[in-house]
């Protein structure tokens, strides 16, 4: 089982970027999805998850609350974070993991990790 995050890049200010997190060996709806980023030279940090049948979505990070989003598409099996209105704060390694649980835990430890995606932001 493992995820993989793809769709990072290089994005000006005030731009989109839509990530991906295929899931495989498992349905990515089966688990809740959490979103993590580190920006250079700072501690990961949790950004956004949704639960389990995509009953819940919890905002951690409350910088991007209003101009992120997440949601699941169960054809494709992938999860994706819409990223909006992106500043220069949003540049991170992005990641996507799962503790293989149902809901959204922060503080639980996450098995599953995809490999990370880099997104830039630049002026």
């Amino acid at each position: 089982v493992q995820l993989q995050a793809s769709g990072g890049g290089l994005v000006h200010t005030g731009g989109s970027l839509k990530l991906s997190c295929a899931a495989s060996g498992f349905p990515v709806d089966d688990y809740a999805i959490t979103w993590f980023r580190q920006a250079p030279g700072k501690e990961r940090e949790a950004v956004l998850c949704i639960s389990r049948r995509s009953e819940d979505i919890k905002y951690y990070a409350n910088s991007v609350q209003g101009r992120f989003s997440i949601s699941s598409d169960n054809v494709k099996n992938t999860n994706y974070l819409q990223m909006n209105s992106l500043s220069s704060e949003d540049t991170a390694v992005y990641y996507c993991a799962t503790d293989e649980g149902y809901g959204c835990y922060e503080g639980r430890s996450k098995t599953i990790w995809g490999r990370g995606t880099l997104v830039t932001v630049s002026s």
